[in-house]
């Protein structure tokens, strides 16, 4: 049982910042649980164990366990033993970028790989099938091309280090006039 003394106070600035982080989670297709938790953990000074988290919070302590064990499956906290302590504590990455390489890592092993294997099967399948217009298989092997297009992109810019991945970021426009593109232009 969740004892009173477990809850850890939060100024109204942090509540907003959990609670907002936990609306973003939602709309990114988080659960919110999931978003909140990873929240309070990233902008807690110490490490803190589910009872905590589930007092701070007001969650079930199974939804508080749950949560856990996805945000370690994608490797934005991990186990944070204390001495003298046998309740497992967690603290959440703290570095910005690897907080962001590693969710959008995640995002693409789970949503655009298998994405882009379905989009070669049906390419491949379509190829063979005599019901299928020459318009629908010239926009199947568009998406292909645009879903491979943008993974290779990202798995490169994955390995850009961050620093010059920074840089490029803060070029913004800049980028764009560097390969001298202009609205009406030819883009190919």
């Amino acid at each position: 049982m969740t004892e009173i003394s477990d809850r850890i106070e939060m100024s109204p600035s942090i509540a907003r910042f959990v609670l907002h982080w936990g609306d973003l989670g939602s709309q990114w297709g988080v659960n919110r649980s999931v978003a909140q938790i990873h929240a309070l953990l990233f902008i807690s000074d110490k490490p803190l164990n589910a009872e905590q988290i589930a007092a701070t919070l007001g969650l079930a302590r199974s939804n508080v366990s749950n949560s856990i064990r996805e945000l370690l499956a994608w490797k934005l906290i991990e186990r944070a033993p204390l001495l003298g302590e046998r309740r497992d504590h967690f603290t959440a990455e703290e570095d910005i970028w690897e907080m962001a390489t590693r969710i959008a890592k995640g995002r693409k092993e789970r949503e655009i790989d298998p994405a882009e294997a379905a989009l070669k099967l049906c390419n491949a399948e379509a190829a063979n099938d005599p019901d299928i217009s020459p318009q629908a298989r010239e926009k199947l092997a568009g998406m292909l091309e645009f879903v491979t297009t943008m993974s290779s992109w990202h798995d490169e810019m994955l390995r850009v280090p961050k620093p010059a991945l920074m840089r490029l970021i803060k070029m913004g426009s800049g980028v764009v006039k560097l390969i001298n593109w202009r609205p009406g232009k030819s883009q190919n």
